[in-house]
């Protein structure tokens, strides 16, 4: 397996030299082609995915859709420019200390490492997010394929690769046994990791025991709080959270598994109905069931009578053998707050608790206390009663999301998909939109070079016509 690890890096690397050279302008070219690459191959993307993971057509359909618009996105990016950050700052020698001419742009990282997601055959895996972010950047990637789905990864990577101008810009291996070899491999310089904490965990301690430590990018686990203040509407929240639940089977990152009622006001009765009468499914493999299972069974040896927990509802199985219910607890805030860390615990699937609070201001002590997450959601009709609120928010989560639900994360500009620990190991980056870019890109300062030697993007006058910080102010 070392070996097999060991070529697919080394020709990643090779091909990088070429990649890194090329100008952003060809590389957007080449990530339309694959854009439309996977779009052309729908037709046997699919079902080689259905067949692995039960997620349908129309769900696969979409993912192979939002996969090509990834790498529009991108090809978008790169023809902006500003994700090199120039900046030049010219001599002047009448500062204290005389300051010399310094320019400084970002520049590629080298060879990243992905290790796939096993909930999104194609926007987090092969061909997904950390993938096209990398290949924008000017790296190339060598991916570890999720056991879930390895066929789909085959061919996605064969899909992507007619569209790249050197195959060898896009490694993919499989097996459990490929992952310390490619974390450890002198000539990777950063890994992207969807999954786990435990997964996530391991990939850390292999990367502290490297002679040369290099950036981390995991998200690795989320219970998306919910706050519902009094003014919701429980019909609306109760419909809306029972979809986002049980939406995939619950098998999104962005699952809502906390949300905090008030109570006696008829939102735990309406979600209970609402969850009662969903179904569940097959999941994607049976490590997820069984950590499903595990988690459930957790969550119910707490309730009981005198224990301020108990099952709110369960949906039904839905079809196929081993497919699970849908699992919903409730419990008073004093007994949930009682229970952390363990009843914040992420239980990945469709399961969630309903935390029941007697008056809005005694939530912040307790959302202080939960994990940081990828999303925060308030649900309300007087944004007023959530001002007391937010500040909490804007610490515990990277989105915050008004009226609506976290399942669904766009691709753009402005998205955010990352958060505190253990949302993710880096809470100022994300993994999802423009800015997923900067992970794989580091500055570097030229300090009186020759014009003749400036990258491009650094030279007077702007060739290329990428924004431009000159002597603190920006120029277009």
């Amino acid at each position: 397996m070392a070996q097999t690890v060991n070529a697919a890096v080394e020709r990643a690397a090779a091909a990088g030299v070429a990649w890194r050279a090329t100008p952003a302008s060809e590389r957007a070219l080449v990530l339309e082609r694959v854009a439309d690459a996977l779009l052309e191959h729908a037709g046997e993307l699919w079902p080689a995915a259905d067949a692995e993971t039960h997620l349908g057509e129309v769900r696969l359909r979409g993912e192979i859709a939002r996969t090509a618009s990834q790498f529009r996105l991108f090809a978008g990016v790169l023809r902006d420019g500003g994700h090199v950050e120039a900046v030049i700052d010219h001599a002047d020698p009448r500062a204290t200390p005389p300051r010399p001419d310094v320019r400084r742009m970002n520049h590629p990282i080298g060879v990243v490492a992905v290790f796939s997601a096993s909930n999104f055959p194609f926007a987090f895996s092969v061909a997904g997010g950390d993938t096209v972010s990398a290949l924008a950047a000017g790296c190339p990637v060598v991916v570890k394929a999720h056991e879930g789905h390895p066929r789909t990864s085959d061919l996605t990577a064969a899909v992507v690769r007619q569209a790249l101008p050197d195959p060898d810009l896009l490694g993919l291996v499989h097996g459990f046994d490929a992952g310390a070899p490619l974390v450890r491999h002198p000539l990777v310089t950063a890994v992207g990791f969807t999954g786990s904490q435990a997964g996530g965990r391991a990939v850390q301690a292999l990367i502290n025991d490297r002679p040369d430590p290099i950036p981390f990018y995991g998200e690795l686990g989320s219970v998306n709080p919910v706050v519902v203040l009094p003014s919701a509407d429980p019909s609306a929240v109760a419909s809306g959270f029972a979809a986002s639940l049980t939406l995939g089977v619950g098998q999104f990152c962005t699952n809502p598994g906390l949300v905090f009622v008030p109570e006696g006001s008829g939102f735990e009765q309406a979600i209970g109905a609402a969850v009662a009468a969903t179904t569940g499914g097959v999941m994607l493999t049976a490590k997820i069931r069984d950590g499903y299972l595990h988690g459930v069974e957790r969550l119910a040896k707490r309730a009981g009578p005198g224990t301020g927990v108990a099952v709110l509802a369960s949906g039904g199985p839905g079809a196929g053998q081993d497919a699970v219910t849908p699992r919903v607890f409730a419990a008073d805030l004093e007994a949930f707050a009682d229970g952390l860390p363990e009843l914040a615990e992420e239980c990945f699937g469709p399961a969630a608790i309903i935390v029941k609070y007697q008056d809005s201001s005694d939530l912040p002590a307790v959302l202080r206390r939960l994990p940081g997450s990828l999303t925060a959601t308030v649900h309300a009709a007087d944004p007023e009663e959530a001002r007391g609120i937010v500040p909490v928010l804007q610490r515990l989560a990277g989105r915050l999301i008004w009226n609506g639900w976290p399942t669904g994360v766009a691709v753009c500009w402005a998205m955010h998909h990352g958060g505190p620990w253990p949302a993710s190991t880096t809470p100022a980056h994300t993994s999802v939109g423009a800015a997923s870019i900067r992970r794989w890109l580091a500055p570097v300062a030229y300090q009186d070079w020759p014009p003749g030697l400036l990258p491009c993007e650094l030279r007077d006058g702007n060739p290329l016509g990428v924004p431009q910080r000159v002597d603190g102010r920006p120029r277009a």
